[in-house]
């Protein structure tokens, strides 16, 4: 098993111990998650159902951010969930509370696996702050006016991640703010302290004062307490790479002298309609949304499933249709499978294995979902390959796919149903087209739906 290491920047053979230990970088939970941070999820649940299906167990961490994440890289700016707040006129816990469902609820609608440990980071205040604490012993910290930095500058390797591009190329007043005090551009908040005359809905005592954490100590600290250090495979976005996780590896290292993780992945960007996602331009998409313009969510994570989680995608309103009718085509033929398939078992193919090794490999080679969609395509329409084996190695693939494929199921017609359905052909042949359609119509309203085709009508469940 391939896995690309964003630390090595080449595809890495994983070698890991019979339980995998993953962390992934959960939601802010101020507003609705949008489609684009779903592609991250979605690749992170690829990862995990082919971890799974190699043989491995996986403990899945996630963390909910509930305070720290500010509206700036720069540590400047208001923090998200206060922000929140604010907009709603709740409190804080309110807020988080609410958009936690909410993001949960989510997930279920795209049919992505829950972590094992959810963990937020208001519950592991205590943990940051020991953190910080060694941090400090080790030197690795000041303070100034608004909070306690970590110094970059004493760590060598800072921003290993980036690999052999320059340092972001980090300019005051550009993507990074200055802050009076700050030693190196670099320099990132671990904690910050309530401003004077301010008062926080979220702060908490430390020894420095009352405050909060950043959210770059929140990571580290709530994936430490519960998968330890070194752990197996740390997931996010590739804006991640920059700031968030390589401010993660620079604590784990200053603080315990190891890498956080071995494998670090990091999923692409989705657009939508051509252009980087953003709320000032109004082009930010929800499941809500895709649900209130008729789409199945499962037809996203059918349409995800179409380009390499490394590689960008172009999410548009046609490409969704195109991935919705691909799912209905697909469901169509799992039926005539159904349909056709006998109790007589038949001599296993020999093309069957041939397949199987094919679709390990490409779910092997760094989670290659194009080349495995297309064979389980290509395996449908194989007239060699029995409906059987054909059906049973489907649903094998879908273990992958996640499409719920195990749950189409062969329709029971209710006799008056299908009574009607004989009555609508007898004035067919008839050629009394009036009552064919209004038998139709009736059809239509008890949720049925007669197709007229070239081998004559089919009827269909609404």
């Amino acid at each position: 098993m391939k896995l690309y290491n964003t630390l090595s920047r080449k595809k890495d053979t994983f070698k890991g111990k019979k339980r995998v230990n993953l962390f992934t970088c959960g939601p802010t939970v101020y507003w609705f998650a949008h489609i684009g941070n779903f592609r991250t999820y979605f690749f992170e649940d690829i990862l995990k159902r082919v971890l799974l299906y190699n043989g491995y167990t996986v403990k899945h961490v996630m963390n909910i951010t509930d305070v720290g994440h500010l509206t700036s890289d720069a540590d400047t700016g208001e923090d998200k969930l206060e922000k929140g707040a604010k907009r709603e006129n709740k409190t804080v816990w309110e807020v988080a509370d609410f958009y936690t469902k909410h993001f949960r609820n989510d997930l279920k609608s795209l049919n992505i696996k829950e972590p094992t440990v959810w963990v937020k980071a208001t519950d592991t205040i205590k943990e940051q702050i020991d953190l910080i604490k060694i941090l400090e012993k080790k030197g690795f910290t000041y303070q100034i006016e608004d909070g306690v930095y970590f110094d970059t500058s004493k760590l060598k390797n800072y921003g290993v991640l980036w690999g052999n591009k320059k340092p972001i190329e980090l300019k005051a007043g550009a993507r990074v703010e200055a802050i009076l005090g700050k030693k190196n551009i670099t320099d990132f908040a671990l904690w910050k302290l309530t401003a004077p005359g301010v008062k926080r809905q979220m702060e908490w005592d430390s020894p420095w004062g009352k405050g909060f954490p950043g959210w770059h100590t929140e990571c580290v600290a709530m994936s430490i307490k519960n998968l330890g250090i070194p752990f197996d495979i740390h997931c996010g976005g590739i804006d991640h790479i920059p700031i968030h996780h390589t401010n993660e590896i620079a604590q784990a290292q200053g603080a315990y002298g190891k890498m956080m993780a071995n494998y670090w992945m990091h999923g692409e960007f989705l657009n939508i309609e051509g252009s980087k996602i953003s709320k000032s331009i109004g082009n930010v998409v929800t499941v809500d949304n895709l649900i209130e313009k008729g789409f199945n969510p499962i037809s996203l994570r059918y349409l995800f499933l179409t380009a390499h989680y490394r590689s960008k995608l172009d999410f548009t309103w046609v490409s969704l249709k195109a991935s919705q009718n691909g799912l209905q085509s697909l469901g169509e033929k799992i039926l005539r499978l159904l349909e056709g398939q006998t109790t007589k078992i038949s001599a296993k193919s020999k093309s069957l294995p041939v397949y199987q090794k094919k679709f390990l490999d490409f779910i092997n080679d760094d989670l290659n979902m194009p080349k495995a969609l297309a064979l389980m395509w290509q395996a449908i329409n194989d007239p060699t390959l029995p409906n059987k084996e054909k059906y049973s190695l489907i649903l094998d693939m879908d273990k992958i796919f996640g499409l719920n494929l195990d749950k189409i199921r062969k329709i029971k017609i209710p006799k008056e149903i299908i009574s009607l359905d004989k009555e609508r052909e007898n004035a067919r042949q008839e050629k009394n087209w009036p009552e064919a359609d209004r038998l139709r119509g009736e059809l239509q309203k008890l949720g049925y739906l007669i197709e007229d085709t070239t081998n004559g009508p089919k009827l269909k469940k609404l």
